[in-house]
C-alpha cells in the first residue's frame, strides 16, 4: 500500500507493507543519496530491529544512538547527546536521520533532524501502532517542557515514512491498547464506518486480518487533513480531539501513570460526555465511544477533579486569538472546532 503526502517541495511517499523493513535499503535510495546514516532509536526498539534495519542498509554507512525508552526522554536534556553523537560520526547536511521507534523517538529525532545544522533529511520507520497510525505522519516534531507536552517544536517533514505492520507482533500489550486510542480518534472524527467496524470487533485479536488496511485508512485521513491545513491553524486541528485533556493529564502525572493513548480515550469521552450536557453533541456518544474503549481495555476517567488541569488547559496550543478551541463531535466521523473558554469545563466535576 502506498500513499503519498501532497505538499508541493515538502511532499513524501508513506509505504504500507508487511516485512518493508527488511527492504529499507530499496526504498531509501529512493529518497536518499548521501553516505551516512544516523539511526535514533531507544533500548526497547533497537535491540529488537537494529541490527535488522542495519542489515536492510548495506549500500551506507550506518551509525546509531540508544536512548532510555519513555516520555521522560522527549526532553531537551537528551538534545546535546543526540547533536554530540550526530557530530562524532560526521552526520553532515548531506546525510541521514532515520527515527526507528514510537512517537518518542520519531518526534525527538525529528526535533533533533530538524534542529542539528539547521536541518538533516529525516526518515521515519514507526514501530508502535500509534506512531504507524499518527504521529510519524504529518511533519510535527517536538520535545516536552516542565510546562507540558510538545512545547518546543517545529513542522518538519520526513522524506519518507515506511510502516511494517509486522514489527507490532512483538509491541507489548498495553502499546498495542495505547494506540487504539489514536485509531478510535479517527472513526470518531471522520470515518463513522471506521468507528463501526472498531464497534464490532470483539477485541484486537478481531482486527488483526484487517490490521493493514486500518492503518492505511488513519494514515489516509491524516494525509489528507494535513495536505490541507499543513501548519495547524483549522482543520488540522480535528486531529486533537480528545488532546486538551490527555496532555494535561499525561503532565499530572508526569509522564509515569497513562499512556499517550489511554490519556486520549480519556478525553475523547469525558469531552463527549461535557458536550453533550451542552447540547453540542447528539445525545449517546459518548456511552458509544466508552463501549468501544472497553473493547480495547482503555480508560474513561482519571479521578482528577477538572479544576487540577485548567492551568495545563490554558496552554494548549489550539489556543489561538485568547479563544480556547476544543474539539467536539456532531456525532461521531463529524467532528468541529469549537472556540470557548475555561467555562466550558465548569460542568466537568471529577473526570
Amino acid at each position: 500500500m502506498e500513499l503519498t503526502v501532497n505538499l508541493g517541495e515538502n511532499s513524501y511517499p508513506i509505504y504500507i507493507e508487511s516485512g518493508i523493513l527488511a527492504n529499507a535499503d530499496t526504498f531509501v535510495a529512493q529518497v536518499f543519496h548521501g553516505k551516512r546514516i544516523m539511526i535514533i532509536s531507544d533500548d526497547h526498539v533497537f535491540p529488537i530491529y537494529g541490527q535488522k534495519l542495519v542489515k536492510a542498509l548495506p549500500s551506507y554507512e550506518c551509525h546509531s544512538l540508544v536512548l532510555p525508552h519513555g516520555e521522560l526522554t522527549k526532553s531537551f536534556q537528551s538534545l546535546p547527546r543526540i547533536y554530540a553523537a550526530m557530530l562524532e560520526s560526521n552526520i553532515t547536511r548531506s546525510d541521514l536521520v532515520i527515527a526507528l521507534g514510537g512517537g518518542v523517538i520519531g518526534d525527538l529525532a525529528g526535533f533533533a533532524a530538524a534542529s542539528y545544522l539547521r536541518g538533516v533529511k529525516l526518515v521515519q520507520i514507526p514501530t508502535s501502532l500509534l506512531a504507524q497510525v499518527d504521529s510519524s505522519v504529518g511533519g510535527k516534531v517536538a520535545v516536552d517542557l516542565p510546562q507540558g507536552k510538545n512545547l518546543a517544536g517545529a513542522f518538519f517533514h520526513p522524506k519518507l515514512v515506511l510502516i511494517d505492520p509486522d514489527v507490532l507482533d512483538t509491541l507489548p500489550k498495553r502499546y498495542i491498547t495505547d494506540g487504539m486510542g489514536e485509531v478510535i480518534k479517527y472513526g470518531c472524527i471522520k470515518d463513522a464506518s471506521l468507528f463501526e467496524t472498531l464497534s464490532s470487533a470483539p477485541s484486537f485479536d478481531g482486527l488483526k486480518d484487517r490490521l493493514s488496511s486500518i492503518i492505511y485508512r488513519c494514515v489516509d485521513i491524516k494525509r489528507i487533513v494535513v495536505e490541507g491545513d499543513q501548519f495547524d491553524t483549522g482543520e488540522r486541528m480535528l486531529l486533537n480531539f480528545g488532546h486538551t485533556l490527555a496532555h494535561t493529564i499525561e503532565q499530572y502525572y508526569h509522564y509515569e501513570r497513562e499512556s499517550h493513548g489511554e490519556a486520549v480515550a480519556i478525553g475523547m469521552y469525558q469531552m463527549t460526555k461535557i458536550s453533550e450536557k451542552a447540547g453540542l453533541t447528539v445525545p449517546g456518544e459518548a456511552e458509544r465511544i466508552k463501549q468501544v474503549l472497553d473493547t480495547y481495555g482503555l480508560p474513561c476517567e482519571c479521578g482528577l477533579p477538572v479544576s487540577a488541569l485548567l492551568d495545563a488547559v490554558r496552554l494548549d496550543k489550539k489556543n489561538l486569538d485568547n479563544h480556547l478551541n476544543v474539539i467536539l463531535l456532531h456525532a461521531i466521523g463529524d467532528s468541529y472546532i469549537y472556540p470557548t473558554n475555561l467555562d466550558f469545563f465548569e460542568t466537568a466535576g471529577v473526570i
